[in-house]
């Protein structure tokens, strides 16, 4: 049977002219900086966020604790969002990595105001932690690919300069965003001290992201992906194909948001819970209690018609649209998710 996979946009598979561009990739030792493919995808990703510098890591997870590390003390009080990425996927790696404590606050639908920041900076007081890091998740994966505008990032920058805390933009699908605002990414990421961006997600490279930011930050950042055993040898393969994400991939994110925009429309006609104006990229997230079945039935049913999804709660559905899914595949969703609600 074959299958539409709507679980994630981590199941795309890489182009035949990736692997093409895999299997030719001039190579070098990495650790040693002689990688040449590797000092390429490095410096375009730098500059297609305004950047001075980047670094390859294997994972998104990786940057943003690289990240962490980087930019903290133990001891020190990270602010991000009750259901970040950073914090809620990352096997509490700020504790364990950084020493450092996070500050989890509710965002309207993923996104933090600065006001809500600013009201969370700690003052100067030996019983509490300082405030070390502000970490902003953009696009925000569980509250359904919802972005932050420029304007809300250049009024979270403001509080974070007049305090002197650094911002870190956990920014695996920071191409999604720049899509849906219709402006270059580094028009967003201006507003954050580093970045971090997946190559492995809507881009459809195999293996990475980039960790970007000042060139003194990611000369610290390169220390700790050593300690965290990320200093691969002959990583120039696996750039080889970052490098067409960068340069192929992103202007076709457009059709992934517009097969999303479709789907999540006609699942609300169709009844099921789901709020269409979080559905600004990529990502859709609905309740299936009005048909009376819980998630884990409710995506039983769909993987007995051949589709993934991923449960997001004893209710609730979280579908990903994605290169590798077509139109057809999106009708063919519809069709079959309008037969289980009538049952």
């Amino acid at each position: 049977m074959k299958f539409v996979d709507l679980r994630s946009d981590t199941v795309t598979h890489p182009t035949a002219e990736m692997r093409k561009a895999m299997y030719e990739a001039e190579v070098g030792d990495d650790v040693y900086q002689e990688d040449p493919t590797i000092i390429r995808l490095e410096a375009l990703g730098a500059q297609l966020t305004g950047k001075e510098a980047g670094l390859f890591v294997t994972s998104g997870t990786m940057g943003n604790q690289i990240a962490a590390m980087v930019h903290t003390k133990k001891s020190d009080e990270i602010i991000c969002e009750v259901e970040s990425h950073i914090y809620y996927y990352e096997v509490a790696g700020l504790a364990c990595l950084s020493g450092a404590q996070a500050r989890p606050l509710l965002g309207d639908r993923g996104i933090l105001s600065a006001e809500q920041i600013r009201s969370a900076i700690r003052g100067i007081d030996i019983h509490v932690p300082d405030t070390g890091l502000i970490c902003l998740e953009n696009t925000h994966n569980r509250a359904g690919g919802t972005c932050y505008t420029k304007e809300g990032l250049a009024a979270i920058q403001e509080v974070a300069a007049a305090n002197q805390i650094p911002i870190h933009m956990d920014g695996a699908r920071i191409f999604n965003a720049a899509t849906a605002l219709a402006v270059p990414a580094a028009k967003l990421t201006c507003y954050a001290d580093s970045v971090q961006f997946c190559l492995s997600k809507g881009l459809g490279a195999p293996v990475g992201s980039l960790l970007v930011g000042k060139r003194d930050f990611i000369e610290k950042a390169r220390r700790f992906r050593k300690m965290l055993g990320g200093g691969l040898r002959q990583s120039g393969i696996l750039a080889a194909a970052g490098i067409l994400a960068l340069t192929k991939m992103v202007d076709r994110l457009a059709e992934d948001h517009e097969n999303a925009r479709k789907l999540g429309y006609a699942l609300a006609d169709m009844g099921l819970k789901i709020d269409v104006s979080t559905i600004q990229t990529n990502i859709i997230i609905f309740d299936v209690a009005p048909t009376g079945k819980t998630a884990k039935e409710f995506a039983g049913e769909l993987r007995a018609n051949g589709i993934k999804v991923n449960e997001f709660g004893e209710y609730k559905i979280r579908m990903v649209t994605h290169y590798g899914v077509t139109r057809e595949d999106i009708d063919y969703v519809i069709g079959v998710a309008a037969r289980i609600v009538k049952g």
